[in-house]
């Protein structure tokens, strides 16, 4: 069937958060791990391609979306959404607002919206500035984030930095009042030449509104939380017929393992409780970058996997700025994802077929190294984060790709407590 929206996310996590919040429709929802390099085929009316652009230099991330927009193009797709993190994580130079300006281009459309806010999550977006819970991001543990460290909560700010064209703003007032009176917003907007449109949103009804007003835009920016309203829409538009597709969940062995490469702070409060419970082992990168992975696997090889023994390089910030100081910013994650792939090709080959990744570069790196295409969505662990199933090797797995800051405290047994009961 042909696609109806095709979505772009900016990570692998960030994928599967937002292909979770689409299946919630009952719809048929497609994730594919990188651009594909065959022709679309047997698509779903939801396609969302995972990219590991994040953090990637600026003309590398803008070609490899240029190239996922193509692909989703040939689908069939005629609406676009070009998913990023609710706490808006990039660099003053990108990637968020340079990779949204080449859609635009390849679209041939003036405007965009930029909506990271996920409330059900605690993101919230008034008068253009961006909450993590009660604090603003620039207050939030976020700041300290090693690699896109979030020092201003000001979106339009964030974003005037990365774009060419005005960016202008649609308030919660405005937001209130309904769809008409943020469609005309948008159209008082682009009369000025505002291309890049931050809107605020600081519930869920937001989101409802906003989608309603915009989901007839070519191109849609944000966090997942965005798209959720959309299948109704368009359902009700008429462009999906509803359908109820039947999937046999396969049968998952319960040995497995959790790789954490996450340093959030929900992440950190996560590992700490986990191993009140189960056998876990630190990575040092510095120890890494000495003497490889060798300690690592051994410890792997001795551990009962269906304990789900946890692996994790998850440390308080002052010990992963001291790694950055010795080995630099990205060899110290490249060190640290590395490890982390290698050790999730160990425990597949001795029989793991459970596993749970936190953080959104670390997913990327162990999807990949388990060499995962596509994979299908399973139910949800926590809003944002549903198990998946795929295929390694031949072998039917089951993964969950956890943002670091998704989640409760209780986060990697409650995955394995849905798992069973699904």
């Amino acid at each position: 069937m042909n696609t109806i929206l095709g979505c772009i996310a900016d990570d692998f996590t960030g994928a599967t958060d937002l292909a979770g919040l689409l299946a919630r429709s009952g719809l048929p929802v497609s994730l594919r791990i990188g651009v594909p390099e065959d022709a679309p085929t047997q698509t779903a009316p939801f396609e969302v391609i995972a990219l590991k652009c994040r953090t990637a230099p600026v003309e590398a991330a803008v070609a490899e979306c240029e190239a996922a927009l193509e692909w989703l193009r040939r689908a069939g797709a005629g609406r676009f959404f070009w998913k990023y993190c609710s706490t808006f994580d990039s660099t003053a130079q990108g990637n968020i607002g340079p990779v949204a300006e080449a859609l635009m281009t390849a679209l041939k459309t003036d405007q965009t919206i930029y909506c990271p806010a996920f409330p059900e999550n605690g993101r919230s977006i008034f008068m253009g500035n961006l909450f993590v819970g009660q604090q603003p991001l620039s207050e939030s543990p976020m700041k300290d984030h090693p690699l896109t460290p979030m020092r201003d909560s000001n979106l339009m700010r964030l974003l005037e930095s990365q774009v060419t064209r005005p960016v202008g703003l649609i308030d919660r007032l405005c937001v209130a009042r309904g769809p008409d009176a943020v469609q005309a917003a948008l159209q008082d907007h682009a009369r000025k030449d505002i291309a890049h449109v931050v809107v605020d949103a600081v519930a869920d009804d937001d989101l409802c509104v906003i989608a309603e007003a915009c989901r007839d835009m070519p191109l849609l920016t944000g966090g997942s939380a965005l798209a959720m309203p959309l299948p109704a829409l368009y359902l009700r538009d008429g462009l999906i017929k509803a359908e109820t597709i039947t999937r046999q969940k396969p049968e998952v062995a319960a040995q497995g393992v959790v790789l954490s490469g996450s340093c959030s702070a929900m992440t950190r409060t996560q590992v700490a409780a986990y191993l009140e419970t189960a056998p876990g082992l630190r990575l040092d990168p510095l120890a890494l970058a000495e003497k490889g992975i060798d300690a690592a696997l051994d410890w792997l090889n001795s551990q009962p996997l269906d304990a789900m023994p946890i692996i994790y390089a998850t440390a308080e910030p002052s010990a992963v700025l001291a790694a950055q100081a010795s080995l630099g910013v990205a060899r110290a994650g490249e060190i640290v994802e590395d490890a982390l792939a290698q050790l999730a090709i160990a425990a597949r080959d001795r029989g793991a077929r459970r596993f749970i990744v936190a953080g959104g570069e670390t997913s990327g790196a162990v999807t990949k190294a388990l060499g995962v295409s596509q994979l299908d969505i399973g139910a949800e662990i926590a809003p944002g984060v549903p198990w998946t199933y795929c295929i390694s090797a031949g072998t039917e797995i089951a993964l969950t790709l956890k943002s670091g800051n998704f989640g409760a405290a209780d986060f990697f047994d409650r995955a394995n407590r849905v798992l069973d009961a699904s």
